[in-house]
C-alpha cells in the first residue's frame, strides 16, 4: 500500500541578496528637471593674461586687445523612460500562503530590478565620459597602489577638489588592495560613512566597494568626485491597482524616468582604469 507523504509550504520567501545603491554618493542633484525634459547650462570662456603696456599706444588699450568671451551650452535631455507591469491573481496570493503579495513584490521589484538598472546605467556613463582613461592594464597586488596614486596625481594637476574624492573598486580589486603591502587603509571611519558604502580611506579618498555586475565589463577602478556627474530622477511612480477591470487581484505598475550626465568642464574629475579583457 502506497503512502503519500505530506508536503508543507512555509509562508517564507527566499529573497535574493541585493546591494543598496551607492549612486547618490558618487553623483549630484544640482539641477532641476521639473517641468522640462531638457536642461541647458552655460560654459563661459575666460580671457588670457597680457603684459600691461605702461607706455603703450593710446590708440589701443594698454591692457591688451579686447576679445569677446564665448558662451556655449551643454544640453542634457532625459533619455531613460522605463516601466514594468505584472499581475498577481487573487487566488495565487491566497494559495501561496500570502507569500505572493502586491506590496512586498513591488518592493522586491524596485530592490532587485529597478535600482540595479539605474546604478549600472549611471556607472557606465561615468566610465564612458571619464576625462582620463589610461590604456587597459592587468591589475595586481604589486601595481594597484601605484595606479591609484597615479589617478590622484592626474586629478591634482587638473585641480580637482582634494576633498570628497571617491575610489570605486570591485570586490576583486578590493581584494588586491588588501593584499598590497604598500597600502595602509584607514578603517576608523564614522558609522554614517559606512552606511553610505564607504569601507575605508586611502590617501584622503573614500574607498567604495561595488559589486562587479553593476559596473562595466573590465572595470578595474574609478576615482571620481561627485561634482562631475548629474544623475536626476525626474519621475518615480509605482502603483498597485486592486481589482482593476478585467483582473481579479492586483495589477502592479511602475515607471521611472532618469538619466546621468557628466559635465563637459568637469570630466577630469573622473579617472577610469579598465582591465585587459581576453577576447571570447
Amino acid at each position: 500500500m502506497a503512502i503519500e507523504l505530506a508536503t508543507k509550504y512555509e509562508p517564507y520567501v527566499d529573497e535574493i541578496f541585493t546591494t543598496e545603491s551607492k549612486k547618490e554618493v558618487l553623483t549630484n542633484q544640482d539641477f532641476e528637471w521639473t517641468g522640462a525634459k531638457t536642461v541647458k547650462i552655460y560654459k563661459i570662456t575666460t580671457a588670457e593674461m597680457n603684459d600691461y603696456a605702461r607706455n603703450g599706444d593710446t590708440a589701443q588699450s594698454r591692457y591688451g586687445k579686447a576679445k569677446d568671451l564665448n558662451a556655449t551650452t551643454q544640453e542634457m535631455t532625459l533619455k531613460k523612460d522605463r516601466s514594468f507591469t505584472y499581475v498577481i491573481d487573487r487566488l495565487d496570493s491566497d494559495e501561496t500562503v500570502g507569500a505572493l503579495q502586491a506590496s512586498s513584490s513591488l518592493a522586491r521589484q524596485v530592490r532587485e530590478v529597478v535600482v540595479p538598472e539605474v546604478d549600472s546605467y549611471t556607472y557606465s556613463v561615468m566610465c564612458e565620459k571619464a576625462g582620463t582613461k589610461p590604456d587597459p592594464i592587468q591589475l595586481t597586488s604589486n601595481n594597484i597602489y601605484d595606479e591609484i596614486i597615479e589617478a590622484s596625481r592626474v586629478m591634482d594637476n587638473a585641480e580637482v577638489p582634494e576633498t570628497n574624492r571617491i575610489i570605486v573598486v570591485t570586490p576583486d580589486s578590493y581584494h588586491l588592495m588588501k593584499k598590497c603591502k604598500d597600502i595602509i587603509m584607514e578603517t576608523d571611519i564614522s558609522t554614517e560613512m559606512r552606511l553610505r558604502g564607504v569601507v575605508g580611506l586611502l590617501d584622503g579618498a573614500a574607498v567604495m566597494r561595488i559589486p562587479a555586475p553593476r559596473l562595466p565589463k573590465g572595470f578595474g577602478f574609478m576615482m571620481a568626485h561627485s561634482v562631475a556627474t548629474v544623475a536626476p530622477t525626474k519621475l518615480e511612480d509605482y502603483k498597485i491597482h486592486d481589482n482593476p477591470p478585467g483582473i481579479s487581484g492586483h495589477l502592479v505598475e511602475g515607471r521611472i524616468c532618469y538619466d546621468a550626465f557628466v559635465l563637459d568642464n568637469k570630466v577630469k574629475a573622473i579617472y577610469y582604469q579598465s582591465l585587459l579583457v581576453e577576447a571570447e
